[in-house]
């Protein structure tokens, strides 16, 4: 059944929106947070698991040193100050993918607290999100609902269970309420998270990837009517991973929420579930704190990190993504809608790898932004899944920029590539490819142009400079495309004295 929605236009100008978000990142250890159990992606089900994973009787936590370094990286990386001492918690409710009926987090002793992020709106305003805290928790396993059509619940016929995902260390980014967003409210949202994205993968704490579930956000969204007004009753959207979807989920929150206090209704405090139109579906009611009936984990001693640990760790941080999208804009001479393209299409990396192997940064901006963006929306993959790599890019420019292939010959010899048949050097001798430098060749085929087309000698001899482009067509053509087109008109005009 559909709800009622208030043009979002309308329902911005009406009422004052306040998001927040709730961030999760797996991080990339070995092992999972407190047990030996292997932390990968994709085995067989219930493979990568231990007793501890699954909370079997006598079973007993181990942190995980490493994970611990990794939620003070990130910590650092997002200007919070990291605590002298803290501790786990048990946070307790029963969920299926939850065996232990407890999850082992942290309450109100975080490891790392009182930050704040920068995040860059696509037209250059830089709106800065306060974070409350962040902290560290391990993550559920994983509900497999079968015979649905999309994955989801309804309509599935059963229901499956895999705990390879139960204890994965996580990090959980809380914000604060993000007041004064307005109509940019969406766009805020989803800009944080791709930011948050970007420095997981920068910092080298996980692979971040959201299709995978690696990054998930849990979108909180309340309406009043004015600014200094009191906070309305918020909604929580679960586990959104993609950027379009926290945008989407922001946007219908905003125009539910209007509806139902424009007709005098009061907004229900729940979580709910995005849908693949953009929509929500309402879940259960919202749970507070004291719900959960935290208290202390008595199988683990309280953290305490040391000042001269957190200072290694904090020289140890690699150059962040905003201050590197700036550098490497000015090295690549990008004007400011060529960078913003190139961050949204997730290219950055790819091409920065390009130019370490060779290739200057409009160039591989070029290939990347151009045909291989063509290629992955064709074949329905991200541009890092593509079968080429930054280094085969490079080469490929590399044989344009000697000479030994033209724009369009590269284009070809890039297909091949695609197409698995080698690098660009095994591409141009397999199909033949390479640009015809002979010029005793090239003369040769320039004078039969000019013998089989006369009249265009004439025109040209009489001025009209343009009509050499029919012989360069035929040259081109008699070529199989492989001539040099610039060499071939200046052979033109000296052939026929001008």
């Amino acid at each position: 059944m559909s709800e009622k929605l208030m043009d979002y236009d309308e329902a911005v100008r009406r009422y004052d929106p306040v998001i927040g978000l709730e961030v999760h990142v797996e991080l990339g250890t070995a092992t999972k947070m407190f047990d030996a159990a292997p932390n990968v992606f994709g085995a067989q089900p219930n493979t990568m698991v231990t007793p501890t994973s699954v909370g079997l009787p006598g079973s007993l936590p181990v942190v995980n040193g490493k994970g611990v370094e990794y939620a003070i990286r990130i910590g650092l990386a997002l200007g919070c100050q990291i605590a002298e001492t803290c501790r786990f918690a048990r946070k307790n409710y029963f969920y299926p993918d939850l065996c232990k009926d407890f999850q082992t987090s942290q309450s109100d002793e975080p490891i790392a607290y009182d930050g704040a992020l920068p995040v860059e709106l696509e037209d250059g305003t830089v709106f800065t999100v306060p974070i409350e805290r962040a902290h560290m928790e391990e993550d559920a396993g994983k509900n497999v609902h079968v015979g649905g059509t999309d994955g989801r619940i309804e309509g599935a016929d059963y229901s499956l269970v895999d705990y390879n995902r139960a204890g994965v260390p996580l990090v959980e980014i809380v914000t604060r309420p993000i007041e004064g967003a307005g109509a940019r409210a969406p766009e805020v949202a989803a800009t944080y998270v791709r930011t948050l994205r970007d420095i997981f993968r920068a910092l080298g704490v996980s692979e971040a990837r959201m299709e995978r579930g690696n990054v998930r956000a849990d979108v909180n969204v309340s309406l009043r009517e004015r600014p200094d007004a009191p906070m309305g009753t918020r909604t929580e959207t679960k586990n959104v991973n993609t950027f379009r979807g926290i945008d989407a989920v922001v946007r219908y929150e905003i125009s539910r929420q209007a509806a139902i206090l424009a007709d005098g209704g009061t907004v229900q405090q729940e979580t709910r579930h995005g849908q693949a139109d953009g929509t929500t579906r309402a879940g259960r009611i919202k749970s507070d704190a004291d719900d959960y009936r935290y208290f202390p984990e008595p199988d683990l001693v309280p953290l305490a990190p040391s000042r001269e640990w957190v200072e290694q760790i904090r020289a140890s941080l690699p150059e962040m993504p905003a201050a590197k999208r700036r550098r490497l804009k000015a090295e690549w001479n990008l004007a400011d809608d060529e960078m913003r393209d190139v961050v949204n299409a997730g290219a950055l990396e790819l091409i920065e790898a390009t130019v370490l192997a060779g290739a200057t940064g409009q160039a591989a901006r070029k290939w990347w932004m151009g045909e291989l963006s063509r290629a992955a929306k064709e074949r329905e993959v991200a541009l890092e899944d593509l079968p080429i790599t930054p280094a085969q890019v490079a080469e490929l420019q590399a044989l344009v920029d000697s000479g030994r292939l033209t724009d369009k010959l590269a284009r070809q010899v890039l297909e091949g590539v695609l197409a698995g048949e080698g690098d660009p050097e095994a591409v141009v001798e397999g199909r033949g490819l390479e640009v015809v430098s002979d010029e005793g060749a090239l003369l040769a085929a320039v004078d039969e142009a000019l013998a089989a087309n006369p009249d265009v000698a004439e025109k040209i001899r009489g001025g009209k400079v343009k009509a050499a482009g029919a012989i360069v067509g035929a040259v081109m053509k008699a070529t199989k495309g492989q001539a040099d087109a610039r060499r071939v008109r200046e052979l033109v005009m000296e052939r026929v004295g001008v």
